[in-house]
């Protein structure tokens, strides 16, 4: 199962109810925040999640609202006890970034690591979670976020005794997907079905709709998408500032044959973002407005 819990729901500045966007997705004790702007971490602790877990952070962009808690956040997760190593994804650039706001966190008590992030990157892990970035359409380069958790095929005794898998070895076998014994080298698939469907979210926030995002958020169990304005009226300010309004999110999720949506990123001029809502479920019938602490467990399908 994959958890979501959103920290924080709004973009520009925080309001005294919101804190700026932010989202926390975990499995199996393993965690990634995506996004840190300024409250980050005082949102963190209005929820049950936890600073310790956190190995990877990913950065869609530069700007203050998604980056500028980071020094702050750093801190709070050495004061928790963490001392592995922490890596931070983002745009071209991250490390150096990083590293000039968080001049004032020094002597954490974890190194960082830095991966820089380019479209489609299919080799970055957080545990069994796949984390693959994309290119989207803002003011400066930005990205979004694809999680997928996979999930093993079902074990099949009979294949197992087909390929000579000794019994002894089978439970080890589908916790370690591959393993040596006396001698002989033992892979999860010649005990098993095949990979059945696993979970997909998708994180995408500050751009314009762009045929990208469809392509990446195909087929995802709940897609985070950003609407700043839920007014139809406010499509050309968001146009010039590279951001989306309700219905432009919406149809990104009709098309990209989506389970769920969830709206964030709110304008600081949005109070109530739910009385714009059937600006959304018009097109989008399965849309939610997301919240401050707002979260769902996802379990994989039967």
């Amino acid at each position: 199962m994959l958890n979501v819990t959103m920290l924080g729901t709004g973009g520009m500045m925080p309001l005294r109810d919101r804190w700026l966007t932010s989202c926390i997705i975990n499995s199996e004790g393993r965690s990634i925040l995506v996004d840190c702007g300024e409250g980050t971490q005082i949102a963190l602790k209005n929820t049950a999640c936890k600073f310790k877990p956190i190995d990877i952070i990913c950065i869609t962009h530069f700007h203050a609202d998604h980056i500028s808690g980071l020094p702050g956040f750093l801190l709070s997760m050495g004061n928790e006890g963490r001392e592995e190593p922490v890596t931070i994804v983002g745009p071209k650039g991250i490390e150096q970034v990083v590293r000039s706001i968080c001049i004032i966190a020094q002597n954490l008590p974890f190194e960082i690591h830095f991966e820089e992030a380019a479209d489609g990157k299919n080799d970055l892990k957080c545990g069994d979670i796949e984390i693959i970035p994309f290119e989207v359409k803002h003011s400066t380069e930005c990205l979004g976020y694809s999680f997928i958790l996979p999930r093993k095929g079902k074990f099949n005794t009979e294949k197992a005794r087909i390929n000579d898998v000794p019994m002894k070895i089978w439970s080890k076998l589908q916790k370690l997907g591959k393993l040596e014994y006396e001698g002989r080298v033992y892979t999860y698939d010649m005990v098993s079905e095949g990979e059945r469907q696993g979970i997909k979210v998708t994180y995408c926030t500050d751009t314009r709709p762009v045929p990208n995002i469809v392509k990446y958020a195909e087929n995802s169990d709940l897609f985070i998408c950003e609407g700043l304005y839920y007014e139809p009226e406010k499509i050309e300010r968001a146009r010039k500032t590279g951001h989306m309004i309700y219905s432009e999110a919406a149809n990104l999720a009709l098309e990209a044959g989506v389970k769920e949506m969830w709206l964030t990123h709110y304008s600081p001029a949005v109070i109530k973002p739910e009385e714009g809502i059937s600006q959304a479920t018009n097109i989008f019938p399965y849309t939610k407005c997301g919240y401050d602490g707002k979260t769902v467990t996802i379990p994989f399908s039967d």
